[in-house]
């Protein structure tokens, strides 16, 4: 198709730094319009697309104006912020978590289904050329039977005391956050099957202590709500009887983030080791190792700068709109994870903090 106008809505950290900077840079796409009730966000993002409309209100931006929508909003505003772009007939790419709960897919399913506009969705990681190397080797595996997932960073805690720690308003701590990009890994890997079961306990001993933030994205602690996890960990099982462990953590006592994906078959077991986001305490190095018979095959990776997913995504969402897969493909993909994730919440009860156990 032709080039895609484009507008950004939600101009925090994500929607300037992930997503604004990459959309100016790219010739696919002409930035047309920039939405924010923030005046001062509204400023900084025209700095980077001077030639953008600003809007305070997400009802201002229609098919007049934009052909896609990026809702980069705080997280208990994707819903109601699709839902509006989706009724004025603007396609939305929302970024993750698409939605908090199952309640609010069914909406979002809705509003597509009455909308000249398509929703896209997705989480940047699967698009990572580690990932899409660990994906070739699969069915050398044999038939898989476990996978591992774990996203453990050294010191990352997003914003304590705003939104991001806040339930009511982010959906979760780490587990939403960090294990959103996870699981559309792994079960992308694996053929997407839905989940039958699911525990998880969660954690908070490092919410409250400013030197875990999570300091690449210039976050400030505030004085807000801090009641989600800052570490969790389950297990799944999927309906065709795959174990998958999950672990994730917005800060820990290791010197460096690390992401680590394994998968064990019949055949062969596959580790990736790399670092997923953006922080500049990192794994060096991505590394893919297949073990077979007691021998370990390392696999050779391309390397590409940090970011490069996000960029890729990009070139890819043009030939979506143009209709590439069904409508409802990626909300059908939502429900999986979210259900996974609301379950998972559900078995773990509240978060245990050694601080607030030690004053019991």
């Amino acid at each position: 198709m032709s080039t895609v106008r484009a507008a950004v809505v939600g101009l925090g950290w994500s929607g300037r730094e992930l997503w604004l900077r990459r959309l100016a840079a790219n010739p696919a796409y002409q930035v047309t319009a920039l939405a924010d009730p923030d005046d001062d966000a509204l400023a900084a993002a025209a700095e980077i697309a001077p030639g953008a409309r600003c809007a305070r209100r997400v009802e201002e931006i229609g098919p007049d104006l934009a052909d896609l929508a990026i809702v980069a909003v705080p997280n208990h505003l994707h819903t109601p912020t699709a839902e509006t772009l989706l009724g004025n007939g603007v396609s939305v790419f929302v970024e993750k978590p698409v939605c908090l709960s199952r309640p609010e897919l069914e909406r979002l399913r809705a509003a597509e289904a009455a909308s000249a506009g398509r929703l896209l969705a997705g989480s940047a990681a699967r698009w990572r050329a580690d990932v899409g190397t660990l994906r070739s080797v699969v069915p050398a595996l044999g038939r898989i039977r476990l996978v591992e997932l774990s996203w453990v960073r050294a010191r990352g805690i997003p914003r304590q005391g705003g939104w991001f720690t806040e339930r009511q308003r982010s959906g979760g701590g780490a587990l939403i956050d960090l294990g959103w990009h996870l699981l559309d890994v792994g079960l992308d890997l694996i053929g997407r099957p839905g989940i039958v079961q699911a525990c998880a306990v969660t954690s908070a001993d490092l919410l409250d202590d400013g030197r875990w933030s999570a300091s690449w994205r210039g976050d400030r602690a505030a004085s807000g709500q801090r009641d989600v996890e800052d570490g969790a960990a389950g297990f799944l099982v999927t309906d065709d009887g795959v174990g998958m462990f999950l672990r994730t953590a917005w800060a820990s006592h290791q010197p460096y983030d690390l992401t680590k994906i394994r998968l064990h078959g019949s055949a062969a077991t596959a580790s990736l080791s790399c670092t997923f986001g953006f922080s500049p305490t990192r794994e060096p190095t991505p590394r893919l190792v297949v073990h077979r018979a007691g021998i370990a095959e390392p696999v050779p990776l391309p390397q590409e700068p940090v970011g490069a997913e996000y960029h890729r995504q990009l070139e890819e969402l043009p030939l979506l709109l143009a209709g590439g897969g069904p409508r409802g493909r990626a909300l059908d993909e939502t429900a999986t994870i979210i259900s996974a994730i609301e379950s998972l919440y559900a078995s773990a009860g509240p978060p245990r903090s050694a601080l607030k156990e030690q004053a019991g």
